[in-house]
């Protein structure tokens, strides 16, 4: 299975940090946030990506060139302008070899059972199927409402006063015909312009292994604490 990481962000909420380097390179005991969960994937069974590059490209490629000298094989899809999360999927449409296809957030881990995820979204034959976790701040994120079924049927905006509930995880799981709904060459958000168009088509697959999102300073702490404990660079 081949997964495709989201790492064209510019990570301006990490400023100065970013300032010279993509957010996805944020580095965590001397080796860049990216690496480690191109690890976890590579254990899950992974070794061929794509990376969705844009922000601070050459970097990115400098460091990981073909793959090889991390047991994987990847290759890359430059966006040359900012297309959002959308719009960076559809750009690398034309590299995604089967049928389905794990697409990732380039700044969240989430741990989670790959295998178990995959026969989930087979067994119940959703175009979509996205990996929820249950947060106390969910409000930041913005929430995720499912049925008994696990389908999804509401996606709530950010909302500072909710508390506990579902989110979005950042990982999903597409068959790659969902890509022809995409505009071509436009930047679009796949949260808040697609995936509202496939209400009670997308199943949720619940996962409660650890998730971060290194997208503020109080979160990339955290993110150092357990990655450099729990999840071990080869």
């Amino acid at each position: 299975m081949q997964a495709l990481i989201l790492a064209g962000g510019k990570g301006e909420r990490m400023f100065p940090l970013t300032k010279k380097i993509p957010k996805v390179f944020l580095p965590i005991a001397g080796k860049p946030f990216l690496e480690y969960q191109i690890n976890f994937f590579k254990r899950e069974g992974i070794n061929d990506f794509i990376l969705a590059t844009g922000y601070q490209a050459k970097q990115i490629k400098d460091y990981f060139d073909d793959g090889r000298k991390f047991g994987v094989k990847i290759i890359y899809s430059k966006q040359k302008k900012p297309l959002d999360t959308g719009g960076a999927i559809k750009n690398a449409q034309s590299l995604i070899k089967n049928r389905d296809i794990l697409i990732t957030n380039g700044d969240t881990f989430l741990k989670f059972n790959l295998e178990e995820m995959l026969k989930f979204h087979k067994k119940l034959q959703k175009p979509i199927t996205i990996a929820i976790t249950q947060v106390k701040d969910a409000g930041r994120f913005g929430r995720v409402i499912i049925n008994k079924k696990n389908i999804i049927t509401k996606f709530k905006e950010k909302d500072k006063k909710a508390k506990e509930g579902f989110i979005n995880a950042g990982v999903y799981i597409f068959q790659k015909r969902v890509l022809r709904e995409f505009p071509k060459n436009q930047k679009i958000s796949l949260e808040r312009k697609i995936f509202p168009k496939f209400i009670n088509k997308i199943s949720a697959f619940k996962v409660r292994g650890y998730f971060v999102d290194i997208g503020t300073p109080e979160d990339y702490k955290k993110a150092k604490k357990y990655l450099t404990k729990y999840v071990t660079i080869n």
